[in-house]
């Protein structure tokens, strides 16, 4: 009697497949899933999924997945010494050149020579944002946290310092036909939490998008006096919405029970919870050299990692077994498409 062939994956419906896939909440795993057959593959394409959750990009080139904190490989791909990140793109100089790499679709794009940057204004600070091919120096301000125009519709906004938020309206120049600021108008006027270089507790700001709202994000570094320097000790949040017809920051005690934020420099997100089977109501941040701007604090240990931020109880862990040393400063969030 001639043997049972065994059953194929490809024999699983597709109804069932998708409930599957549905349930994977890392990009390599979702990449994995497609791999097994064509009509895997056609599940995949056909499902319209959430975001998957991010991952952390180290700048020695190691990326580690999130929630379980695995090194991801790209076979190929040199990944070591990016410069910055922002959504899925982590950004390189090298030999004089800058160019893009999105390590999940395996994407290259070179960006035009640094020759061809025009002379910041005189009166502009020495840090600056980009936005797409927009590069914008605004005048006195300590720093700008860009949030991209699809997150809010129609607009882009910018948060300083000073927790002023505005909104930068991007033109076409008229002859060259490049895109330009054409205004700067400040929505609401912060009331900001002021820090200097005496007081023990230091500020960071952020600004995210979270189900169609614009939060800002109020991190307050509390140190400790330790001989002619402060070392840094627990982290506190705050969080407020922009309540735009008001014009003012309303601050508010939950993110609400579905939602998690990832903070870094150079790009923040709100993702949901519920559907990865995670806690609802935490923020996750990093705490490496470029979250200390100015050096304004040690640290009392030389590895750090990422924590979360529990909005409930105001309790920090660290619930990802990475780690890294502080002195690898552009360590971040990228933010896979699909």
């Amino acid at each position: 009697m001639a043997e049972a062939t065994p059953p194929s994956w490809a024999e699983i419906p597709r109804d069932l497949a998708s409930k599957v896939l549905s349930l994977l909440p890392t990009h390599a795993d979702r990449v994995r899933f497609a791999a097994v057959c064509p009509q895997w593959r056609a599940a995949a394409r056909q499902l319209r999924l959430p975001r998957p959750l991010p991952v952390l990009a180290l700048p020695d080139g190691t990326i580690y997945s999130c929630p379980d904190g695995k090194p991801l490989h790209f076979p190929g791909l040199d990944l070591a010494g990016f410069k910055t990140a922002c959504g899925n793109w982590l950004v390189f100089l090298r030999d004089e050149d800058c160019f893009l790499v999105d390590p999940f679709a395996g994407a290259t794009v070179t960006l035009p020579a640094l020759s061809h940057v025009r002379p910041i204004p005189p009166d502009a600070v020495a840090r600056y944002v980009m936005f797409g091919n927009v590069a914008m120096f605004y005048p006195f301000a300590t720093w700008m946290h860009i949030i991209e125009p699809n997150k809010i519709p129609g607009k882009l906004y910018a948060i300083d310092q000073d927790e002023n938020l505005l909104v930068v309206n991007i033109s076409e120049h008229p002859t060259t036909g490049n895109p330009q600021v054409s205004q700067i108008e400040q929505v609401i006027k912060g009331n900001p939490f002021h820090t200097t270089i005496h007081t023990a507790v230091k500020k960071k700001i952020y600004l995210v998008e979270s189900c169609g709202t614009l939060l800002m994000v109020r991190r307050k570094v509390h140190c400790r006096v330790e001989g002619l320097g402060l070392v840094a000790g627990q982290n506190e949040f705050e969080v407020f919405k922009a309540d735009l017809e008001q014009s003012l920051w309303v601050n508010v005690k939950t993110l609400g029970d579905d939602q998690m934020l990832f903070l870094g420099r150079p790009c923040s997100r709100a993702v949901s919870a519920s559907q990865y089977r995670m806690s609802g109501d935490q923020i996750f941040f990093l705490d490496d050299i470029m979250e200390n701007d100015f050096e304004e604090y040690t640290f009392e240990e030389e590895i750090s990692s990422v924590s979360a931020y529990n909005m409930r109880t105001g309790e920090v862990s660290s619930p990802l077994p990475m780690v890294w040393n502080h002195k690898m400063i552009t360590a971040a969030w990228l933010f896979p498409c699909d």
